[in-house]
């Protein structure tokens, strides 16, 4: 039986973290010295209680600190300097996530709260007041996909069949940004098994997760919680999962940065499976810099996920080394017009590629256009039915979870009727598939194509001499809520996901009166990563296309009692 949801449990410090140097002295003698005040909360319907330094000063410079659309670094100088604490940062998060998520706009994007975070600060607080910060993410609160496992927070996957579960350990992303010093502030929405790249929409929440950007639209999906959550400034950084596109589009969708790395160079271990041939987790985040900050904490192999051995010897020491300024000048990039070019291609979004393209190209960049495979439909043609996996990948999952787990077939699944009926369609379907992957003949074709389509995209890029290829992330701006009649404009299945090979969207601007917007890719070869940072950084840097999203502008911070 799955057990009862609980709140968060204060992080541990663990042997071996990165410490970096100590707090300023004025920081130390105030926690040391300050009084306490009680701050009771109600956010999302549940009344959480904290503590709260007191001081004029300290109060002022805290309420002077911007929460909305900050980074990383400022919160960590803001640290520094003595002018703000992790229980004010975490207090001005949950004090959004009241005001947003639930009433106002109504972003929904969040499922589970962690009724332990402001807790959680205060011991974050007194640490870095006795030793200085715990990692490279101290106190950066962070909203987490609601399929990676977390041990004190309920795991659900989006659907009602896996309601009140508590995992026995972290995922390890989760696990590794903890590590860090990280702060779980919530989980977010996802479409139910992360079944959809189009909508974010499950069983577990009721209600559509919205866009903040236009609350009527989506934010597409898998992992449209996360993107919403960190696009409306509700968390500083996210996880989430990409199987198809469900890093990437929602991150297009929100003018947010979204990492898929290399397969293999990430750990998937603890995610609820969808696919285990395609699925990949990482960042997403309101900035490059950020994304890679959190990139450089999780990368790397990990014992609990055998796909991470081919890592070995790829992983760069610190990713953050390439985000450095200029780093489009005199790069070779593809515009990879198969990627995008379609009937239904809408005509603002080529417009605004267009403009990006030009971008580049005015920063230096050699542009390849068009950089295409030749008889790619040959290279792609694989006869017979489609290799189906969620069934027997998921019933592995849970069997290896043993009496932990809350169910344990697909089958149960339908007979226990939670879940969103827009799930039940694959759900049946899935049911049926009787021949596990490593038996089935369509399997081996697909594994097979997608083996002559890697080396293909490499032959292309070697015999252009790029550094990466580029192409609108979507080929349409976000669909209306409930919309499914349009086109959906998800292009970004095909070259990534079938190769295993990485890439990176970032903002390139708005659509549809300059509300919608619209994101582009950098794709590359397989371990690129550093160079594909490096090119999307000096894009995002030359360009600066995200903006706050106005349905969620800052709060007036409340005044402490005297």
């Amino acid at each position: 039986m799955p057990r009862t949801v609980k709140g968060g449990i204060p992080l541990q410090a663990r042997r071996g973290s990165h410490l970096t140097p100590a707090p300023t002295a004025r920081y130390a003698q105030r926690m040391r010295q300050s009084l306490r005040l009680t701050v009771i909360t109600l956010v999302a319907g549940a009344v959480i209680t904290g503590t709260l330094p007191s001081g004029a000063v300290a109060q002022r410079a805290a309420a002077a600190f911007p929460v909305e659309e900050t980074s990383i670094a400022a919160v960590h100088r803001a640290f520094r300097a003595g002018t703000l604490t992790c229980h004010q940062l975490v207090q001005r998060y949950l004090d959004r996530i009241a005001a947003y998520d639930r009433q106002g706009p109504a972003i929904n994007a969040l499922i589970t709260l962690n009724a332990g975070a402001l807790t959680l600060a205060d011991s974050l607080d007194r640490r870095y007041a006795a030793a200085g910060p715990v990692g490279a993410l101290h106190c950066i609160p962070m909203i987490v996909k609601d399929n990676f496992e977390t041990r004190d927070l309920q795991t659900t996957a989006g659907s009602l069949s896996l309601k009140g579960w508590i995992p026995t350990r972290d995922a390890t992303m989760v696990a590794r940004v903890r590590a860090a010093g990280a702060i779980v502030l919530a989980k977010s929405n996802l479409a139910e098994w992360a079944f959809s790249p189009y909508e974010t929409v499950s069983s577990i929440l009721p209600g559509y997760t919205k866009n903040p950007y236009a609350p009527d639209r989506v934010t597409a999906g898998s992992s449209g919680g996360t993107a919403a959550a960190i696009a409306a400034n509700e968390g500083t950084v996210g996880l989430g999962t990409d199987t198809g596109n469900s890093i990437r589009g929602p991150s297009a969708h929100t003018a947010l940065v979204g990492i898929r790395s290399t397969m293999g160079l990430t750990s998937r271990a603890g995610v609820v499976p969808l696919a285990n041939g395609a699925d990949i987790a990482g960042p997403m985040a309101r900035s490059v810099a950020d994304a890679v900050a959190v990139f450089q904490v999780v990368a790397g192999e990990d014992p609990d996920d055998p796909v991470t051995a081919a890592a070995r010897g790829h992983r760069a020491p610190d990713y953050n080394a390439f985000v450095v300024s200029g780093g489009l000048k005199g790069a070779r990039i593809g515009v990879l017009r198969q990627a995008y070019e379609r009937p239904t291609t809408d005509a603002e979004v080529v417009t605004v590629f267009t403009r990006a393209v030009a971008a580049m190209t005015a920063q230096g960049a050699v542009i390849v256009d068009p950089a295409g495979i030749d008889s790619l439909q040959a290279i792609l043609r694989v006869p017979g039915p489609g290799c189906a996996t969620f069934r027997h990948d998921l019933e592995r999952y849970f069997a290896a979870r043993g009496g932990n787990a809350p169910v344990k077939t697909v089958r149960e699944i339908l007979r226990s009727g939670n879940y969103h009926p827009a799930a039940q369609v694959r759900l049946q379907a899935e049911d049926t598939v009787g021949v596990a992957p490593e038996g089935s003949p369509a399997c081996a074709a697909r594994e097979a194509m997608r083996v002559r389509f890697r080396a293909a995209v490499v032959q292309l890029m070697d015999s252009l001499h790029l550094d990466a290829l580029v192409y609108p992330t979507w080929s349409n701006p976000p669909r209306l809520i409930g919309d499914l009649n349009t086109p959906h404009g998800d292009n970004s299945q095909l070259f990534s996901p079938t190769t295993g090979f990485p890439a990176i969207t970032v903002p390139m601007g708005y659509t549809r009166n300059d509300a919608l917007p619209a994101g582009i890719t950098f794709f590359g070869r397989p371990w690129s990563e550093g160079r594909l940072i490096t090119l999307a950084y000096g894009y995002e840097q030359a360009t600066h296309h995200r903006r706050a999203p106005a349905a969620t502008p800052a709060l007036a911070v409340r005044k402490a009692k005297p």
